[in-house]
């Protein structure tokens, strides 16, 4: 147990290693800031050993083996509160951990080519190690206090990277706009925590699970909407999902860390991990799903508008999470990971792929300020590209698999996650509370699944198919494509790595009825389900199965329509016109969707401006003549009797004598009296 403690250990301890060993050496060492592959490698390896490390453990546990709780020592003892540095591995908690480090090491790989020429390299590395350390403390956690340790520990990662170029003031602003979003929905969860605490003096998961029935009903509801509210700013929904779209200010590493396999997952992992209970209200759930809905469509539909590369697929993030918590809400909690983890393959390869071809457009624009031509341009906007398959084949083809999978077209991996969410949104409608509402949640989750096979392949064939744009736009740019490149070997390595996971993650969670359907028989081929049944509190699936080979049938016609309507607009060289049918034939809408539904306005207006309002005109003056007043009071009267008393010190020795004496009278007179 000693061995399995240590070994199970380093999984937490190399990733904090990493960021002590990068960063404290960088910070004073200047000559060490250099040896840029030696950093690389020693923050590569730092999460590449967890991940081998979490692969052993995974072999060696199973889908009936109990959960087995690793203690370090105890973190905090304050009377009955007592709260340990330990770390829960089970099912669940080993399949986030080879997420985590799988997807976090090939975006570490990746960032030793995208990177190299960054002043900050060694920070950035260090600042890369400390995420996933946060990270893995939020999903190995054997408590709430630890997990939320994590929380913060993501959240203040999460502000370091954004803002990593923080000498330009709206990448600066994206940071704290992201860090002020979060704390927000972190103030929540921690009121849940001292309700869960007050309710069962612990905040250990198995003293929690284990003693559901000592909540009421009412306390069931507000521990449950507090733990959403708080889920919505780390998973980004509405109304805390504003900050994850201006987050792309990052480097494209963070963008794919963050947003594909750690950070925005995190609420699901918490309402997964909380499952039998959020199951004990129904009005949360229903709640859950649909803001999880409200989110994916509102995403999607501005996602349609957008033309900078980065900024789709931010919007794709939101919408996606939306999907996972209309899962949740509907009663699929292995639903929601099983998409998690397709969502970190695809996700994260579509990222990096963006990435890609920046670092191209950006290599393009240095080679023309080298030839003396003075062309500035936007190396993340669309409609700068076209025809980049050419030039990056590596890129284009990792990117396609990708799109492919992510708009849900079969065999690839997201047509299995994404099926299996809208079949638990049917079954939910199946039920006794809510069923009309599941229903039209269910059309919308159709919806939303044609509108993402469009907006993805609208980026796709954008960017790769037609003409290279660049000269069209800036005549000093004709013939710039000469110029354009396949990124190096530690960028597209990880890109064919992911493409390959998304191609055949799926298969992780092939739905039992298929076989059932040709062999009369029950089956347990869906990897996933067999894997976390004993952990997350599902729903039981009682749809029919023509029913569920309609919706499978349905989700794969949506997915092709979508597909189909893209190639239409924008597999030619028009790609700008039909952009403006597009608008045209929407109309205002289209100029809603486009304005992103001026929702940071709306804050703006509602929140912030007279937040500030009311600090200038009430809290600045109450602070000046209140509090300030007061302090000033204080200060003026210690200084009144000061100056009255310091008459009294003469330094005349017969003055003190004189003084003495009638001190010695008084005290003579009261003790005779």
């Amino acid at each position: 147990m000693e061995s399995a403690t240590a070994l199970f250990s380093l999984i937490i301890a190399l990733p904090l290693a990493g960021f002590l060993i990068n960063g404290i050496i960088g910070l004073f060492a200047e000559n060490y800031r250099n040896k840029k592959q030696l950093i690389g490698i020693i923050a590569n390896f730092a999460v590449f050993i967890p991940f081998l490390i979490a692969v052993y453990f995974f072999l060696n546990i199973n889908a009936d083996s109990e959960a087995v709780v690793y203690k370090l020592f105890t973190w905090m003892e304050v009377g009955s509160f007592s709260v340990d540095i330990a770390y829960r591995l089970d099912q669940l908690s080993i399949l986030m951990t080879l997420v985590v480090t799988g997807v976090g090491f090939l975006i570490h790989l990746y960032s030793m080519g995208y990177m190299a020429d960054d002043e900050g390299y060694w920070k950035f590395f260090a600042y890369l190690n400390l995420f996933i350390f946060a990270m893995l403390n939020l999903v190995l956690g054997n408590n709430l206090l630890l997990l939320f340790l994590g929380w913060e520990g993501v959240g203040v990662c999460s502000y370091l990277l954004i803002g990593f170029w923080y000498h330009d003031m709206a990448k600066s602003d994206a940071a704290k706009k992201a860090f002020i979003y979060n704390r927000i929905g972190d103030f929540a969860f921690l009121i849940a925590m001292f309700m869960v605490f007050q309710t069962v003096g612990s905040l250990s998961f198995d003293v929690i699970l284990g003693n559901l029935d000592a909540f009421s009903s009412e306390y069931i509801f507000g521990i449950g909407l507090l733990m959403f509210i708080g889920a919505t700013g780390k998973s980004a929904q509405i109304p805390l999902f504003v900050w994850l779209p201006d987050a792309m200010a990052g480097p494209t590493p963070v963008s794919a860390l963050i947003h594909a396999a750690t950070m925005v997952t995190s609420g699901i992992y918490l309402i997964t991990r909380m499952s039998p209970m959020f199951v004990m209200s129904p009005e949360v759930m229903l709640i859950i799903a649909v803001i999880g809905a409200l989110t994916a469509i509102v995403a999607a539909t501005i996602a349609i508008t957008q033309n900078d590369i980065k900024s789709v697929l931010a919007y794709s993030t939101v919408s996606q999470l939306g999907y996972m918590f209309l899962a949740l809400g509907a009663g699929g909690f292995t639903a929601a990971m099983f998409h998690v983890v397709t969502h970190a393959f695809f996700k994260a390869c579509l990222f990096l792929g963006s990435g890609s071809v920046i670092h191209a457009m950006h290599h393009v624009e240095h080679e023309l300020e080298h030839d003396g031509k003075d062309v500035h341009f936007d190396p993340q906007d669309m409609r700068n590209m076209g025809g980049l398959r050419k030039y990056m084949p590596s890129t284009y083809k990792t990117f396609l698999i990708s799109t492919i999978a992510i708009a849900g077209i079969p065999p690839l991996a997201g047509f299995f996650s994404k099926d299996e969410i809208l079949a638990m949104t049917a079954n939910a409608g199946a039920g006794e509370f809510g069923q009309y509402m599941y229903l039209a949640l269910l059309g919308v989750g159709m919806i939303t699944a044609f509108l993402t096979a469009f907006y993805m392949f609208r980026l796709t064939l954008t960017t790769f198919h037609g003409e290279f744009k660049l000269g069209q736009r800036f005549k000093e740019a004709i013939g710039a494509e000469k110029y354009l490149h396949e990124s190096p070997a530690t960028m597209t390595i990880p890109l064919w790595t992911l493409a390959g996971l998304a191609a055949v993650g799926g298969f992780l969670g092939v739905p039992n009825f298929i076989v059932e359907t040709f062999t009369g028989e029950t089956a347990h081929i869906n990897l996933l389900h067999n894997w976390l049944y004993n952990i997350s509190a599902d729903y039981e699936l009682v749809l029919a199965k023509p029913i569920k080979w309609g919706i499978m049938s349905l989700s794969i016609a949506i997915a092709v329509a979508g597909t189909w309507v893209a190639f239409r607009m924008y597999n030619n060289n028009n790609q700008l016109e039909s952009d403006a049918k597009l608008a045209e034939g929407f109309g205002g809408l289209y100029a809603t969707w486009k304005d992103k539904y001026n929702l940071d306005e709306v804050y703006e207006g509602l929140v912030s401006r007279p937040l500030v309002k009311f600090s200038d005109k009430v809290l600045a003056v109450f602070d000046m003549k209140v509090v300030d007043g007061f302090v000033n009071a204080t200060a003026g009267t210690v200084k009144l009797f000061g100056s009255l008393f310091r008459y009294v010190q003469t330094g005349v020795v017969s003055s003190y004598a004189l003084a003495f004496v009638i001190g010695v009278i008084v005290i003579l007179y009261l003790m005779v009296m």
